[in-house]
């Protein structure tokens, strides 16, 4: 089996020899995929800056400590302290699946962190930080990788590639609060879109999460509703999530590309995304004394939308 081959057919080991990049990988969601990653087979490589939940500081203790405690259960994973929005730092997370692997299959774009600002009260420096490491970041770690797979298609290797991006109920509906994240979320789902369009000739999906879990991110801004359980299934767990993404990244979902996906404790829910709603056609141009009653009509004939978060 080459390094980057897509696994085998024992399925008690789905992603058996996959190569797989988890940005912000070291803590949270991330910590849960690397690990699970690491135990269905994969090689991982634990992308991670190390930085607060605000995105300040940085060090490397934090990848290291679980590229050790995969190496403990005999997994197989090595750590990347780069910036993920940082255009030639993004290209040595690939670059050291590469070297390190042989090759790359997967990459999972998790890194990320909040700067909360009520709207009015935003300032430009906290829109653009946020936009950098959610909208950037993915853009940057995941257009590496493209190039890495379509040189490789085009070089006549076969290619069973996955992008992985996280996306948000923030993205999907909006939060009170997070206007930044929110609209670095929602973009995040559109790029996904034209990822799954543009890259499925050179073999390679494109999906999104838009995941639910007890993380640095969640526990301030949710409080008590996030806290563990004395006893029960602990639905908030990002464990949770860690499945799907396993799943998405092995070769069983090579059917499955373009897709968003809410998760939560054990409820997989499929994006329905933006449709052609009702409508009305007057085959004429519109007096604007006439686009009232219109659109009180569509509004009529509308499925209700969803609150946004916090509302």
């Amino acid at each position: 089996m080459s390094p980057s081959s897509s696994g085998c057919e024992d399925q008690a080991m789905i992603c058996d020899g996959r190569i797989v990049v988890v940005t912000g990988g070291a803590r949270g969601l991330g910590r849960e995929y690397a690990l699970a990653y690491a135990r269905e087979g994969a090689r991982v490589v634990v992308n991670d800056l190390g930085v607060s939940r605000d995105g300040q500081g940085g060090g490397s203790e934090a990848a290291d400590e679980l590229v050790a405690e995969i190496k403990g259960f005999g997994g197989t994973a090595v750590a990347n302290y780069a910036d993920v929005a940082d255009w030639e730092g993004s290209a040595t997370i690939v670059g050291t699946a590469v070297e390190a692997f042989g090759g790359l299959d997967v990459v999972v774009n998790n890194a990320g962190f909040l700067r909360d600002r009520m709207f009015a009260n935003a300032t430009v420096d906290e829109w653009d930080a946020v936009m950098r490491v959610h909208l950037r970041g993915h853009f940057c770690v995941g257009n590496h990788a493209a190039r890495y797979w379509r040189d490789r298609q085009k070089a006549g290797a076969a290619v069973d590639g996955r992008i992985i991006n996280t996306s948000s109920g923030a993205g999907l509906q909006g939060s009170i609060g997070q206007a930044a994240y929110s609209a670095a979320k929602g973009g995040i789902a559109a790029l996904t879109l034209v990822q799954a369009a543009e890259l499925r000739r050179y073999g390679v999906t494109a999906n999104a999460l838009a995941p639910a879990a007890r993380t640095r991110m969640t526990e301030e801004a949710f409080g008590e509703a996030m806290k563990a359980p004395e006893t029960g299934f602990d639905v908030n767990h990002p464990g949770n999530v860690a499945p799907l993404v396993v799943w998405l990244g092995s070769a069983q979902s090579a059917h499955v590309t373009g897709r968003v996906f809410e998760v939560a404790g054990g409820r997989l829910c499929l994006a329905d995304g933006w449709r052609d709603g009702p409508e009305v056609d007057k085959h004429a141009r519109w007096a604007p004394a006439d686009v009232g009653a219109a659109v009180d009509d569509l509004l009529a004939r509308a499925a209700p939308v969803k609150k946004v978060w916090g509302s």
